[in-house]
């Protein structure tokens, strides 16, 4: 499974020391060299520069820079490789958390979740025995979640 992600599931999740989760279920995660460098911002001390110690995750250069370019005029930097990396390598599933991402994604016939995807198929999975800590210290890490969206993502894992 080629699993492609954009660099705030990855640095939300290790700002709340979930980061594992994306190993257990998908083993191997391909980030965009752009993706790569939002994580080590700020001299490393960003959560996700984490992953410079982790082999799970591989860093990979894009080819079509001309789709990146073209991508850039709707997105950033980093969803725009990850975007372009995904159709390029014929991923499986691409992580991304930004709306607009997501509905240029489904454009290109790009299966994703996103963060909160991913932590109710943990509770689902039994990897986390309650989700709502997961959300606030998200919330606390400066994660926006409208308070009906945690209302709803509470209510689907039956908290």
């Amino acid at each position: 499974m080629i699993v492609v992600s954009n660099t705030s599931p990855i640095s939300n999740l290790a700002a709340i020391g979930q980061l594992d989760l994306l190993r257990h279920f998908y083993q191997r995660i391909v980030i965009p060299a752009a993706v790569y460098r939002e994580l080590l911002a700020d001299n490393g001390s960003h959560p996700g520069a984490i992953i410079q110690t982790l082999n799970w995750i591989d860093v990979r250069t894009v080819q079509n820079q001309a789709l990146v370019t073209a991508l850039r005029l709707e997105l950033d930097e980093g969803e725009a490789a990850a975007i372009a990396l995904a159709q390029e390598l014929g991923a499986d599933l691409i992580l991304l958390d930004e709306r607009l991402g997501r509905a240029v994604a489904a454009r290109f016939g790009l299966r994703f979740i996103g963060l909160l995807g991913v932590l109710v198929e943990a509770k689902q999975q039994g990897l986390l025995p309650i989700i709502k800590p997961a959300l606030n210290a998200l919330r606390q890490a400066g994660f926006w979640i409208s308070p009906k969206l945690y209302s709803q993502v509470s209510r689907a894992v039956g908290e």
